[in-house]
């Protein structure tokens, strides 16, 4: 027999107690007509069938379409949703699955139930999507495949409820196949990550994100998600113990305060210590937020005497303390973020926020009961934002027609951090951090984005690729026809940052005619390979073309001309080719053996100090770092460098007494192999010229081994010839690409070696 799911209540001989199931649901949620709810779970019970030709594995694992209509109903509930959501979510599987016709539902319980029954249906549409990396079989993007999804976010935008319904149903889905095939696991993980997470994030429905991501991890990547759920297990005691004195004392303050709050400790998930883990680069030791803890309070003014309480208590961290109530993020989410140097040293992070806050971090949308149909009156600026923002991805998708890349837009557009500029008359567009003028300049209009030809900051020219700041009055110049660069869709020039200015970019290339396009993009791939030595005759465009989904070599280079294909993933193919014995791609050089890594300089106890050589080390016994901790380093008088934790509270007081004594240093683990690479660059002379060059080098941190300048005074050119250290060949096409944007830079090209 299906095990059914524990948080149904179960009589003896295995079947849902109704009577105690609804009972336990009138107790979550208001209910006007909890008749109307039991006949809704009886017409799917009887609607049951065999579950063996069902589509999904998880169904039959969780009981069929009923069983899963009442877990569905249970995680809407908590949403706090209206009762004709909860009725549409326990018939929705039985109607999906073909055992209760729409028409039934229509005549036994309404026009508006049997509407968000098929909205939902209509969302199917997007359950599967081509991934041009995987061998996984799904649905294709045909004409038919374009109109239903476009139809599912017609759904989405005249009823959000019809979105809450399929995010409810397919957090059932990623928790049913635990136990099932291996392949299914992963198609419903890659769905749910790259569609309903950042949908649920988007609509502001904290725990469900949370969930659906840490979820759909376990199944993608399960050793990194083992990892770090070993690690989280291995301290769980010892971080426990140190949360509860923290609780304890932070309640006893907030009563000397005389404020009426909450205190306590916050799980950390286990997708988001990987992800900042991987976004930062750095250990597990060196997540902040692994030790964390909540503090809801009663009004908004209570939160920053709160935060003051916790930071004359602990020392906070500098650059660590982040306020999203005076600035949201742009799902609505309002906090205090704060990390300090809690008990024994230990860094400790702190959320602050109102009660009417986590209601809202947690239930998004469904904190406010802001539905169409409801009272208009009763709604607020955050729903309005969302649906503004669900029409947007509509617009987006009907010039794009891509169903392929509707996951990467919801998680791309999905940024914390806004800026907000001025139009020359003063109306405020936000934007995503780092967008440029021309993001700003298709978010203004599409046209005025295609004639684009130039921008002013505060009354000041700027480049097209310079990232905007909040309070910019930006003004576009335009010309009289519409023309925009295939520059802009390539991404190591940064001209255009948001999937929106980059999806109609897109859209105008690909009205142009397929010839037009295949010239341009043969174009750019030979201009790219006599840029990095690449002979052309040696590399097969049709094997790189099948390498990437495309039958001929024609059809890549019309893709690559249209903007649907990006230039570094044909280097990384060319490279491939060129090295096809490497497991792992790396330059396509034959190099002396004395040149073909990078040798790190130690000290004497295995530590690589950078940019000072071998010196003396000694680990600092008031810390006692071991390896993997994040350290610092210390100059003394006479006993070399003392090696500190980088949370280490000596540190901190040596940071602010004696800060240009205080270095950079790491461990000395494995390093990522690099080759030399003569690169020359020519340019006309001018003041300032290699030290231009030099912090490009130096922002993409790169290891510089020559370098050599000669200067032409007759004709006032300047040859620039460097060897660099470089690990692949996409990392210098992009070096390249960011010197040619260096003022006065002509060409820049790569050397062959002993050419």
């Amino acid at each position: 027999m299906v095990k059914v799911r524990e948080d149904h209540p179960i009589r003896e001989d295995g079947t849902v107690d109704l009577d105690l199931w609804l009972l336990r649901l009138q107790q979550q949620v208001e209910i006007s007509d909890i008749e109307q709810i039991r006949q809704a779970c009886l017409l799917a019970k009887e609607a049951r069938a065999a579950v063996a030709d069902m589509d999904d594995d998880w169904a039959q694992n969780t009981g069929g379409s009923y069983y899963t209509g009442l877990e569905m109903t249970q995680i809407l509930a908590e949403l706090q949703q209206d009762q004709e959501t909860l009725v549409a979510a326990i018939l929705y599987r039985s109607v999906r699955e073909r055992k209760l016709a729409l028409d039934v539902v229509r005549e036994r319980f309404g026009n508006t139930i049997a509407g968000l029954i098929d909205g939902v249906l209509q969302m199917a549409a997007i359950g599967s999507r081509k991934n041009p990396r995987s061998d996984d079989a799904v649905l294709g993007t045909g004409v038919a495949q374009v109109d239903n999804v476009r139809k599912m976010l017609v759904a989405m935008i005249d009823d959000v409820r019809v979105a809450l319904i399929k995010i409810a149903e397919r957090t059932c889905a990623i928790r049913g196949v635990k136990n099932g095939d291996r392949k299914k696991r992963y198609l419903v993980a890659r769905e749910v990550f790259d569609i309903y997470a950042p949908l649920a994030h988007r609509l502001g429905i904290g725990h469900i994100k949370w969930e659906l991501e840490d979820l759909s991890f376990r199944y993608l990547k399960p050793n990194d998600y083992k990892h770090i759920a070993r690690l989280l297990d291995e301290k769980r005691l010892d971080r426990q113990l140190f949360i509860n004195q923290v609780v304890e004392l932070l309640r006893s303050r907030l009563e000397d305060a005389a404020i009426d709050g909450e205190v306590m400790g916050r799980a950390k998930h286990i997708y988001s210590i990987w992800r900042k883990m991987q976004r930062k680069n750095i250990d597990f030791s060196q997540v902040y937020d692994v030790r964390a803890v909540r503090i809801l309070v009663p009004e908004i003014r209570d939160c920053y005497t709160v935060l003051g309480i916790v930071h004359g208590l602990w020392r906070n961290i500098p650059h660590e303390f982040d306020d999203y109530i005076a600035s949201p993020k742009p799902n609505g989410y309002r906090s205090l973020h704060t990390a300090v140097f809690g008990p024994e040293g230990k860094v400790l992070e702190v959320q602050i926020r109102t009660f009417a806050m986590h209601d809202e971090a947690e239930l998004g949308v469904c904190a406010h009961h802001l539905y169409k149909g409801t009272d208009t009156q009763s709604r607020g600026d955050g729903y309005e934002e969302k649906i503004a923002w669900l029409r947007q991805v509509l617009e987006w998708h009907d010039e794009l027609g891509d169903t392929e890349a509707l996951g990467d837009m919801l998680r791309g557009d999905v940024i914390q951090d806004r800026v907000y500029v001025f139009t020359p008359d003063g109306h405020v567009i936000d934007l995503p951090k780092g967008a440029t003028a021309v993001d700003f300049a298709y978010r203004v209009h599409t046209e005025v984005g295609h004639r684009c030809r130039g921008a002013k900051v505060n009354g000041r020219i700027i480049p097209l690729n310079k990232s905007l700041k909040t309070g910019d009055q930006v003004e576009i110049m335009t010309s009289r026809e519409e023309a925009p660069r295939r520059d802009w869709l390539n991404s190591n020039y940064g001209f255009v940052t948001t999937s929106r200015a980059r999806a109609k970019v897109a859209h105008w290339f690909k009205l142009q005619a397929k010839e037009q396009n295949a010239d341009a993009g043969r174009d750019i791939i030979l201009r790219e390979f006599r840029r990095l030595a690449l002979d052309p005759n040696a590399i097969d465009l049709d094997k790189i073309a099948k390498a990437l989904n495309y039958k001929v070599a024609e059809d890549l280079c019309a893709a690559l001309g249209a903007g649907d294909l990006r230039l570094s993933q044909i280097i990384h193919e060319a490279q491939r080719q060129v090295e096809p014995e490497r497991s792992a791609p790396q330059m396509d050089l034959e190099l002396p053996a004395s040149r073909s890594t990078s040798c790190p300089r130690k000290g004497g106890s295995g530590i690589n100090i950078q940019g000072i050589g071998n010196l003396l080390t000694t680990l600092a016994t008031c810390c006692k770092p071991v390896p993997g901790d994040p350290i610092m380093g210390y100059i003394t008088q006479g006993r070399g460098i003392s090696i500190h934790h980088e949370d280490c509270l000596n540190l901190m007081t040596l940071r602010e007494n004696e800060p240009d004594r205080v270095i950079s240093v790491d461990w000395g683990d494995e390093h990522e192999q690099t080759y030399p690479v003569d690169m020359t660059i020519e340019a006309f002379d001018r003041p300032g010229l290699l030290r231009d060059v030099m912090m490009v080098l130096s922002n993409e941190k790169m290891n510089i081994l020559a370098a050599n300048t000669l200067t032409d005074r007759k004709n006032n050119m300047a040859r620039l010839t460097l060897t660099v250290e470089i690990p692949r060949l996409e990392r210098l096409g992009r070096l390249m690409d960011k010197i040619n944007q260096v003022p006065n830079v002509l060409d820049v090209h790569r050397e062959r070696t002993g050419a």
